[in-house]
């Protein structure tokens, strides 16, 4: 014959909070009022965790309460325990309110912060923090789980595939560009006044210098496959960490550079830089960018009114 174990319900918060009140104001009457629960509702609670506890709280004599030598203990572990509901409480709110985002170097210093301010505008308490590196290097915190979500622009390469989430965001297109009047250009290219750009043969440009983005970029990742293939004595004099700084070393006419259009377009529109075309067929210089994330990582509200707006952000 199979034995029926008679299970005791557990004990609640709720319970515990009437007790608490009880406790502090001496009646389930003032209780009820302080908690906006009816009086029954208050007395029932006290009875099933007195049940639960195999003990008397408080004596009752007519419609007194009496603590009983029970009740302090219990009051004092049970203050404890909803301080620590309040605490996780608190917590929760706060992380569903909170996001890490990463960015490679182009996006989080150029397109970044317009995704930012339409964040802030959805959610105006939205706490977030901002990773900026390399791609190879935002992936890498990815795996690590120290990022929710990440904009990279060369394709993703983490170690382990299986725990990594990657999706086509949008296109972008890298740029050769020079200084204006730069020397390099004055007695071997042409300019088109049409495209408002010069023109180089792939021979003319292996022999002029050339600034580009270090090992590790989501940049010099396209530069490599599509341009430097084609280059095989280019004379590379530089490789740079960031965009801001190799686009100013290009406006001191030290060499060449080759950086996404959104890094130059205000320059570009200024005729301070302008574009150098190459005149070859093969080359490709477009390039997708990602959004990345791990797995196993919550989506939490913030996470995903993020992702709504980089969906409507594709161009």
């Amino acid at each position: 014959m199979k034995k029926v174990v008679q299970t005791v319900p557990k004990i609640t918060l709720r319970q515990l909070a009437v007790f608490v009140s009880v406790y502090q104001t001496g009646s389930t009457n003032r209780a009820s009022e302080a908690l906006h629960l009816s009086q029954s509702a208050v007395s029932s609670a006290l009875t099933e965790l007195e049940s639960r506890l195999q003990m008397p709280l408080f004596e009752r004599v007519g419609r007194r309460l009496n603590q009983h030598s029970n009740a302090h203990p219990i009051y004092i572990q049970a203050q404890a325990i909803l301080g620590q509901s309040l605490t996780l409480e608190h917590y929760h709110k706060s992380q569903v309110g909170q996001i890490h985002i990463g960015a490679s170097t182009t996006i989080g210093n150029y397109v970044l912060p317009l995704l930012l301010a339409k964040l802030y505008e959805a959610l105006p308490d939205a706490d977030v923090d901002m990773y900026i590196a390399n791609t190879q290097e935002v992936v890498a915190e990815i795996e690590q789980l120290n990022i929710d979500i990440a904009l990279v622009e060369g394709m993703p390469r983490p170690v382990d595939m299986k725990v990594i989430e990657q999706r086509k965001w949008r296109t972008d297109t890298l740029m050769i560009f020079a200084k204006h009047d730069s020397k390099w250009l004055k007695d071997v290219a042409n300019y088109n006044d049409v495209n408002k750009c010069y023109e180089l043969s792939i021979e003319q440009l292996s022999m002029l210098p050339l600034l580009v983005r270090e090992a590790g970029s989501g940049t010099r990742q396209i530069i490599d496959e599509q341009l430097l293939q084609h280059l095989p004595n280019a004379e590379v004099i530089m490789a740079i960490q960031q965009s801001e700084a190799l686009k100013r070393m290009v406006s001191a006419d030290i060499g060449l550079g080759c950086l996404s259009q959104h890094v130059i377009e205000a320059e570009l529109a200024t005729g301070k830089l302008v574009q150098v075309q190459v005149q070859v067929a093969g080359i490709d210089l477009s390039r997708t960018w990602w959004l990345v994330w791990h797995k196993a990582r919550h989506q939490s509200p913030i996470w995903q009114t993020f992702i709504d707006i980089i969906q409507e952000d594709r161009v």
